[in-house]
């Protein structure tokens, strides 16, 4: 597993900027879609945050927002991690989680494309479930909602 160093940032930092394009590319060739549409930064609010994953020699490797949905729910925005860079997608969720966690949030949300084999694998090898479509994607057969509740860590190793 990569060695990385994972901070809080704002979406508008250059290294996240690369990393939301290189994002945008792969999706735009996955899906046909880039994904900027669904990622506002006009809209960006005080509980939202965003983290940005860099290696050893302070290179952008990942990063990951969450917007806020309602007090208590976070939606999971812009998931990347750099194509080579094992491990890292799973060190900025379990991160994610936990900020999200010590914000307030009680459980997050994302959505993504059914074509996304490797994002559906992904997040249901990290604990969340499919649940029914939410907002702008409701009535999408091409989107496939997921949410996790988040568990204090004492809780869930059952103390």
């Amino acid at each position: 597993m990569n060695r990385i160093t994972i901070t809080v940032t704002t979406p508008s930092d250059p290294a996240c900027l690369q990393l939301q394009d290189a994002l945008s590319d792969t999706l735009q060739a996955l899906t046909g879609s880039s994904g900027r549409a669904s990622f506002d930064l006009q809209a960006w609010g005080e509980n939202d945050f965003f983290l940005l994953a860099q290696d050893e020699n302070q290179h952008a490797v990942g990063c990951v927002a969450v917007r806020s949905v309602s007090d208590t729910v976070g939606e999971i925005k812009r998931m990347y991690a750099r194509p080579g860079t094992r491990g890292v997608g799973a060190q900025l969720l379990h991160a994610l989680e936990a900020k999200a966690l010590a914000q307030g949030y009680c459980s997050l949300w994302l959505e993504t494309r059914r074509i996304n084999q490797r994002a559906l694998d992904f997040y249901l090898r990290n604990g969340y479930r499919i649940r029914e479509n939410y907002g702008r994607y409701v009535g999408n057969p091409q989107a496939v909602c997921f949410e996790k509740t988040l568990v204090p860590p004492a809780e869930a190793d059952g103390k």
